[in-house]
């Protein structure tokens, strides 16, 4: 379902290069499956799409179902990272633009908190959340993670005052271990139904378990498909091939980082739906490959808006960029630009054409304005924005990432420096058993 297109990086790279690079990201591609690398303990994720049991997918449907009769209009998602970008960009890519502005529609709607410690935003939720039904999904391997916690702590408190302790625990449901942990042993205690986020499975590719499956089920969108579409991707990239999509962008992407200096990789969409989609790609690839001292960043932009503000940057500025275009084929909806008698926006010459051929035009006129000015491409396309599709590219990107940071050298799978802002912040927040720490962070400030 995935098509990878690196034509666009032909200019920067010699075709001697280019078939090292294979050979490299092959011999990555027999660490990933073999599971012979770093990191190995954490490969659940592969299998996912083709084994997720039908039981499980029903017991999604079912806490859904009993959402319903409930009225529940509004699910609250807590959960940082992984816990939570997953289903916020495939939520965002299948709903309307302005479901919002539209009204209630057939399911509730999903909203996130526990992935900032805004006040503004936490109170503005607490509104919201006042004006409707409200039910919660809590996601946290440990509980104890602060952001969702403080978050969980506020929501727990409100949702029993509202509808009673006894009613509590029908609107909340916990994912989290399935033995231990601060989460588990509340779940345990409060009766909350509760599903596993998989020992062998790290947050960043938690999408495809029920960390992701159960809010975007509770938006309303088919999960059975999304599941689908990834298998099927799961199948086709799961063959040792040098066509292989997956094993083709670890290969060019680590070329362009290791012999042409591209440090950068900007993730371009001309559809405003896939914004969320990259927020999801950034963490997946900056903290599966941001380590010792390695890595490519990762940044977006969401076109043509941006061509009108980061547009001069990425055509002129440091050449230290290659873009990776995500190539939507097919609309789905169809608008006609008309003519217009006066002419005076001079469009006439577009009347009878569809906006998105212009759009189209625009993304390949840029194209080739962008390898012009020393911005290598790769374009990944899908045929359309649809669960199957959805599911799919996640898969791709995931799948991609383990075979690129096995190139790259490092282990795909943790992510250690994650922990150095936590404990400078329980030192700050005076968290019992940092009183030295406490007193030596303040000398600095």
């Amino acid at each position: 379902m995935i098509k990878i297109d690196v034509s666009g990086c032909a200019p920067f790279a010699a075709q001697d290069l280019c078939e090292k690079y294979i050979g490299k990201a092959l011999g990555a591609f027999d660490v990933l499956m073999s599971g012979s690398g770093a990191g190995n303990d954490f490969l659940g994720w592969k299998q996912l799409p083709s084994e997720t049991p039908e039981s499980l997918i029903k017991d999604i449907e079912g806490v859904c179902a009993s959402w319903k009769k409930l009225g529940v209009d509004l699910v609250i998602a807590i959960g940082i990272g992984g816990s939570y970008l997953g289903a916020k960009c495939v939520i965002e890519a299948l709903s309307h633009n302005f479901a919002r502005e539209m009204g209630a529609g057939d399911a509730p709607s999903v909203v996130f908190a526990g992935n900032n410690l805004s006040e503004d935003y936490l109170a503005e939720l607490m509104d919201l959340a006042g004006k409707r039904n409200v039910a919660c999904i809590v996601i946290s391997k440990s509980g104890t993670t602060t952001e969702p916690a403080v978050a969980f702590r506020v929501f727990k408190q409100y949702i029993e005052e509202r509808y009673g302790k006894q009613e509590a625990s029908v609107r909340i449901v916990a994912i989290t271990d399935a033995v231990r942990g601060a989460l588990k042993t509340l779940s345990t205690q409060e009766g909350y139904r509760t599903f596993v986020v998989p020992d062998d499975v790290g947050g960043r590719f938690s999408v495809l378990t029920p960390v992701g499956l159960l809010p975007i089920a509770a938006a309303g969108f088919d999960i059975r498909a999304l599941l689908e579409g990834a298998a099927e991707e799961q199948k086709a990239l799961q063959q040792k091939s040098a066509s292989n999509p997956a094993v083709v962008y670890a290969a060019v992407r680590n070329l362009l980082h290791g012999e042409n200096g591209r440090s950068i990789e900007i993730m371009v969409n001309y559809n405003p739906k896939l914004s969320f989609v990259a927020e999801w790609w950034k963490q997946l690839y900056g903290e599966s490959e941001g380590k010792d001292g390695k890595g490519i960043f990762p940044a977006s932009v969401n076109n043509t808006a941006d061509l009108h503000s980061m547009g001069q940057f990425i055509q002129e500025g440091s050449r230290l960029m290659f873009e990776t275009v995500i190539n939507v084929e097919k609309a789905s909806r169809s608008v006609v630009i008309g003519e217009d008698p006066q002419n005076l926006d001079q469009l006439n010459f577009l009347a009878g054409k569809h906006v998105e051929h212009c759009n189209r035009m625009a993304m390949l006129g840029t194209r080739i304005a962008h390898i012009d000015g020393g911005v290598p491409q790769i374009s990944v396309s899908i045929e359309k924005i649809d669960e199957r599709n959805l599911g799919a590219l996640l898969y791709f990107f995931e799948f991609a990432c383990g075979v690129s940071a096995y190139t790259l050298g490092v282990n795909p799978f943790n992510q250690p420096g994650v922990e150095a802002y936590k404990k400078n912040m329980f030192a700050l927040l005076e968290k019992p058993g940092y009183e030295q720490q406490t007193e030596q962070i303040r000398k600095r400030l």
